[in-house]
């Protein structure tokens, strides 16, 4: 992909774990081809998410093969919809805007839980032809529910409750046009993050951001699909690490420190031990309890 005109491109869903706040820190360890000459072959991120990270380097770099991949069906859909069927969706969008803002705190409660009842009778009936709606539905319930969380309970369907927010943008029609830009030559992949091993080669970038290892009992956000991400599917994920490094690919991973709770845990110290390890301030946004929103640390390891 080239970007003659450089787009400045944000996430378009709010993103437990995403890493807005991170990347004027993680910049720096970006690979040094990327940051010389501004241009790498392909570009791969197995976890895409909020896409944070992507739409940070699609604004400021360029890539020829962009491979995104996401294993949530509905997220993985929101991005396929916005590149092809953008029109229908803003406008889809607009109409839900308008409606809710127009309405009572109490009447906008009532409105989101008809959506989100809406939005979980589209996912469970596997209908293949209403990838719009879905999409705009994910979109404003992503900005109108509770932290902007994205969780489902054992069957699927999404649980988040009501969040009230005085004036949420739900159609921010500039910002979606530009991710449409960016998105134009990219392939959005519903898979598993393995599916990199594919393609990358020794001109790719790889970009690793899974769900975290949870500071705490409590502190666990990975059930955004149905399956759990455990320590087992942590060491899957280096043993890809491993593979892409065997290839030649340069690979960054982030993860949570399990040092901010016991300075003993070495669980991945001991995972990469034979790659670069740093650690990045950063804030814990989301907690019911602001005292406990405060700097701890996250991992950054680079195999280059």
């Amino acid at each position: 992909m080239s970007v003659i005109e450089k787009i400045q491109v944000k996430p378009f869903l709010k993103w437990a774990g995403g890493k807005g706040q991170l990347i004027s820190q993680m910049r720096a360890y970006f690979p040094g081809q990327l940051l010389n000459t501004g241009r790498m072959k392909s570009y791969f991120e197995p976890f895409l998410g909020g896409g944070a990270v992507f739409f940070r380097l699609a604004s400021e770099f360029d890539f020829e093969n962009i491979y995104l991949y996401e294993i949530n069906p509905e997220v993985a859909n929101c991005y396929r919809t916005i590149r092809n069927r953008i029109n229908k969706l803003v406008g889809d969008l607009a109409e839900l805007e308008s409606e809710y803002l127009s309405k009572t705190e109490k009447k906008r409660e009532a409105f989101y839980y008809a959506r989100r009842t809406e939005y979980n009778e589209l996912i469970l009936s596997k209908v293949v032809n209403n990838c719009v709606r879905k999409a705009s539905l994910l979109v404003f319930l992503n900005k109108t529910c509770f932290n902007g969380l994205y969780r489902v309970n054992s069957k699927g369907e999404f649980n988040v409750p009501f969040g009230r927010y005085k004036n949420p943008t739900i159609c921010d029609e500039e910002n979606l046009y530009a991710v449409k830009e960016v998105l134009k030559n990219a392939e959005i992949i519903n898979g598993d993050f393995s599916l990199c091993l594919r393609y990358a080669d020794s001109q790719s970038f790889v970009y690793f951001d899974p769900p975290y290892r949870p500071l705490s009992k409590t502190a666990s956000f990975t059930n955004y699909c149905q399956a759990v991400f455990s320590d087992s599917e942590q060491r899957r994920l280096k043993d890809v690490f491993d593979k892409l490094d065997k290839k030649g690919a340069l690979v960054m991973l982030s993860n949570s420190d399990p040092k901010n709770l016991d300075p003993k845990d070495n669980f991945f110290d001991d995972l990469y031990k034979k790659y670069k390890i740093v650690r990045l301030n950063a804030t814990r946004m989301i907690n019911c309890n602001a005292d406990k929103r405060g700097e701890i640390k996250e991992i950054l390891v680079r195999n280059y």
